[in-house]
């Protein structure tokens, strides 16, 4: 028999308008039905008179559900909680306390950390320390088979949240919010976390808290932050929901992953570990130090020339890519490399067209220096080549066709990612995933499916063998290549009756044409880009 959920409130700041929550409260229950509990983060109490607050803490009137608040944010607001380990504030009001655990009589857990995050010490009575922070995760973490919790309360948003997300609106969760909250997420795993401080409603797609294809599937994590009560732009203040608690379900239930799930927000990229994993002693490292520094980049332009423009004002030396151990077709500096090809450069990444390729429009995007595969980019590199994905799906729908890209990290010394366009009339999005597949199938080769928002440097470490194929939905195909692999299997799905129906073109050997036909083809490429080009200086 399945249990009944429980049904919750969540709210953001009150800022002392208790009648104005109270009543919207009242009104929802009247209309829903009761609920079991509120839950506040952000600043319960406001800077206004207490005349309001003198009413319910004497009884005179009721708050009309049971309620849990965080504590102080702010120095004026400390008078008010004076047990740092919670007490009873009026009738139907409970302060949770300054930092733990609590757990109801259906074993539902809520953590909670009340204040704001400070670094001094002694600590204020409003804030938390990297001690308090650490101290929570390992109560909890320590418990055998620890999976996550339920639900976690704080009044900061989590530092990063944003990454890989829905947008945060006006909110940069790159330089808002704290680093010592992310990493009391990225620990806990809960599954509902609920802040508020910043006056706006963000609902953001829930992430995953495990690595696909590498660890067990997990739980997803939900982030709401609320705005506050009363505001005047009617932004959303209390979020409604019910929950079944974790240890009365079923494993499988549990894991079941959303279909909108992304990577998770504070996870580093690429082979590294996730963020926080193991939060170090506050006298060894400040709280900035437990994270990955994701500050934006100052981005430089890059003519089609290739020439850089003036730098930025706070220029960052990026990362040497290692060097070839011999003569490399791909990298730009290479005497090798059939310049005539060439169709655009950016800053560190250009397009080529591909020699003997499926079509005359079929390029390659390929780093400027020397990289074997995308897992062993660098994240300005990455993000250049995003860019170009971007763009050539613009281009190519401009031109009535979807593209696909393949990548086979499979005897190939530069990384060469393969885009190839697909006449929309030839066939749907589908078709080609089903034809991928299937052939895969009849080759014995285990083509598996991964979540659309999903890095491939989370799935594949560096140096390991693959291919990878990426459709115009964003849908994505991955192969760990453990012994043999076809090279041309990307190239004979595409030729294949079912989608491009040019099978004599499967292998590129037996598609190459004169250097003048190349050459023509790239300045018809070059004119036919140059409205989409992003690499020209504004």
């Amino acid at each position: 028999m399945a249990e009944k959920p429980l049904r919750l409130l969540a709210c953001g700041d009150v800022e002392g308008k208790f009648d104005v929550l109270f009543n919207r409260v009242r009104a929802i229950q009247k209309k829903s039905g009761n609920f079991d509990l509120l839950l506040c983060v952000g600043n319960f109490f406001g800077s206004a008179p207490d005349a309001e607050w003198e009413e319910y803490k004497t009884g005179i009137k009721k708050a009309p559900i049971q309620t849990y608040v965080l504590g102080a944010n702010n120095q004026e607001t400390v008078k008010y909680f004076q047990d740092a380990d919670g007490c009873e504030l009026a009738e139907n009001i409970t302060y949770l306390g300054r930092k733990g655990v609590f757990t109801g009589s259906s074993g539902l857990q809520i953590v909670y950390l009340s204040g704001t995050e400070s670094s001094n010490e002694p600590v204020p009575g409003y804030s938390f320390s990297p001690k308090d922070v650490s101290s929570l995760r390992t109560m909890l973490c320590a418990i055998p088979q620890f999976k996550g919790v339920d639900i976690l309360l704080t009044s900061p948003w989590p530092k990063y949240v944003g990454n890989f997300g829905n947008s945060s609106g006006e909110v940069d969760t790159k330089k808002c919010g704290s680093a010592l909250v992310s990493s009391l997420a990225t620990g806990l795993k809960p599954r509902y976390h609920f802040a508020a401080l910043e006056k706006t409603y963000y609902e953001r797609l829930p992430y995953r808290n495990h690595i696909v294809l590498q660890e067990n599937a997990q739980h997803a994590t939900r982030f709401i932050a609320l705005a506050n009560v009363g505001n005047p732009e009617k932004k959303k203040y209390l979020y409604a929901f019910s929950i079944v608690p974790m240890k009365l379900m079923d494993a499988a239930e549990l894991v079941k992953q959303p279909p909108d799930v992304t990577e998770n927000p504070y996870r580093k990229s690429g082979k590294e570990a996730f963020v926080g994993r193991q939060t170090p002693a506050p006298e060894e490292e400040s709280a900035c130090q437990f994270f990955f520094d994701l500050n934006e980049r100052q981005g430089r332009k890059r003519s089609s020339t290739g020439r850089e423009s003036k730098s930025s004002p706070h220029p960052k030396q990026p990362r040497k890519p290692p060097q070839p151990p011999g003569p490399c077709w791909f990298c730009l500096a290479s005497p090798e490399v059939e310049k005539h090809l060439v169709v655009n450069i950016g800053t560190h990444c250009y397009l080529a067209l591909a020699k003997g390729g499926l079509s005359d429009d079929h390029v390659l995007i390929l780093p400027i220096g020397h990289y074997q595969s995308v897992v062993d980019l660098s994240a300005e590199v990455v993000e250049e080549v995003e860019k170009y994905k971007a763009t050539l799906r613009r281009f190519f729908k401009s031109r009535g066709k979807r593209c696909i890209l393949f990548e086979r990290n499979y005897k190939s010394h530069h990384l060469q990612l393969q885009v190839i366009p697909v006449p929309l009339s030839r066939c749907a999005t589908d078709d080609i995933k089903d034809a991928f597949i299937t052939q895969a199938q009849e080759q014995q080769i285990e083509l598996l499916e991964i979540p659309e928002h999903s890095d491939i440097k989370q799935i594949a470490q560096p140096g390991a063998a693959y291919f990878y194929v990426e459709l115009d939905t964003g849908e994505k195909l991955f192969h760990r290549i453990k012994k043999n692999f076809p090279l041309q299997f990307g190239r004979e799905v595409l030729a294949s009756e079912a989608i491009l129906n040019i099978p004599d073109k499967s292998d590129w050997r037996q598609c190459q044409t004169s250097k003048e036909e190349e050459e023509a083809l790239a300045r018809r490429f070059r004119k036919d880009f140059e409205p989409f080009d992003f690499t020209v200086d504004e």
